[in-house]
């Protein structure tokens, strides 16, 4: 890397950290724990990257970014936060950040940005519409979470219909609030939609009345029938025809696995504008503690006594599969906040309060397939007493399908001749299969 790097941090074990890497890296380095020194460098010229704090001694590096961007033109600002909230993420992309990564930060990760900063040397622009609050529990640092914050950053300031699949109580109803929340449409109405709504011409058009220029939510398309999805193309194709600054917003929410296969196609493309897949609360374990605490926070905030986790109570959380997920998880909190009296959870109370379920996962090895057996009793198991949705056979072997050929299109290096061979299938197939579950080809080194 070539170029002097601004660091601006309180911890001094961050700045120490960052100065040696960068330093060995070739670059110069002036670090120092103060915004207003900071902003005194960028004023006298120096810096051709920033690497910034939010919350500093001094004030808030967010705040900082339009004078930066007014005075610095082009000047690349990495920011770097322990408030790993939607809100956080979405604010860095609004006022102009470069890029974005929550504490703890990966260091080479970080380092590969900061060496892209310094090869743009220009900034992203900032988003048109200021950030509305929200109470929403959208937290996480886990990798998948990060990932989807800044899907959200995108997607809320654009008119695009939005695509949002999870598996039950992963969060698909706080992602289309949030959407709605954080647009420029938060004061217009949110009108949530499920099959039982649809119908003939007048339902739409008392839809479209009920909207306005609002958002439309699409819920429980897997629960559509080819009435039900006729009456959704109607009102879809409705939406789109009003005029006078009246047309709404549409976002749909679906089940994993479901697309083109599952619906009319032609309904499908309308909705799919920008595709969100919501992580599973068991992908992204390292969110556990957050959720939990939070939860427990809000309980408290509602009467209950004040309690925390012990760190065995927490591990206890950590490694369970959450078939509910994050509606599990604060159902799972708000009894130990409610029933308990100690100010600690130990870990017995933690044990018992989790819903009877899968077992918590075992540090072994599991064959693939016990693993498919596993997640195949936890799809029945999310429906209770009902049976899933017709249609489970096909629906659940393109869940597999993808991630399939996705690892193994990456152990390969994305040679499709290879994957083909290794997967046992005609190359045209192949390119049909990735076609149809549109999954990017890139070429990279091989893995195995």
């Amino acid at each position: 890397m070539d170029g002097t790097v601004l660091v601006a941090d309180d911890d001094r074990s961050i700045r120490t950290v960052l100065t040696q890497a960068l330093t060995r890296a070739g670059c110069k380095v002036h670090a120092t724990s103060s915004l207003t020194t900071l902003m005194r460098w960028i004023g006298e010229g120096l810096g051709d990257a920033v690497i910034t704090d939010v919350a500093m001694p001094d004030g808030n590096g967010l705040e900082m970014l339009p004078k930066i961007a007014q005075d610095r033109p082009g000047l690349p600002v990495i920011v770097i936060s322990a408030r790993n909230t939607v809100m956080t993420a979405i604010r860095a992309t609004e006022v102009g950040a470069w890029d974005y990564l929550p504490k703890p930060f990966d260091l080479p990760d970080l380092m590969a940005r900061t060496a892209r900063a310094l090869d743009s040397r220009s900034a992203a622009s900032a988003g048109a519409s200021a950030v509305h609050q929200t109470d929403l529990p959208l937290i996480g640092q886990s990798a998948p979470m990060q990932a989807l914050f800044r899907v959200l950053a995108r997607v809320i300031q654009s008119d695009l219909p939005v695509w949002i699949t999870g598996e039950q109580g992963s969060g698909k109803s706080m992602i289309a609030r949030a959407i709605h929340d954080l647009s420029p449409r938060h004061a217009e109405p949110f009108v949530v939609i499920t099959p039982g709504d649809l119908g003939p011409d007048s339902a739409a058009k008392a839809i479209l009345g009920r909207a306005g220029a609002g958002t439309i939510v699409l819920d429980g398309l897997h629960d559509m029938n080819a009435n039900a999805q006729a009456a959704a193309l109607y009102l879809v194709d409705a939406a789109a025809a009003q005029t006078g600054g009246a047309r709404p917003r549409l976002i749909a929410a679906a089940q994993p696995g479901q697309g083109a296969k599952d619906l009319r196609a032609d309904l499908y493309h309308r909705l799919a504008g920008a595709v969100i897949d919501v992580p599973p609360l068991r992908a992204r374990a390292d969110d556990v503690a957050l959720l939990a605490t939070h939860f427990l926070y809000l309980a408290e905030e509602a009467g209950a006594p004040s309690r925390r986790l012990s760190p065995e109570a927490l591990e206890i959380l950590r490694i369970h599969d959450w078939p509910g997920n994050v509606r599990e998880l604060r159902n799972t909190a708000e009894r130990l906040a409610w029933a308990g009296r100690a100010s600690v959870v130990p870990a017995a109370e933690a044990s018992s309060a989790l819903q009877p379920g899968p077992a918590p996962r075992a540090p072994t090895s599991e064959t693939l397939p016990a693993a498919v057996a596993q997640h195949v009793q936890r799809y029945f198991d999310l429906h209770g007493q009902d049976s899933p949705p017709d249609g489970l056979y096909h629906r659940l072997l393109a869940e597999f399908e993808a991630p399939l050929l996705r690892i193994a299109l990456d152990s390969v290096g994305g040679n499709q001749a290879r994957c083909a061979a290794l997967l046992g299938i005609n190359r045209n197939t192949l390119r049909k299969k990735l076609t149809a579950l549109d999954i990017e080809v890139t070429r990279g080194p091989k893995l195995m």
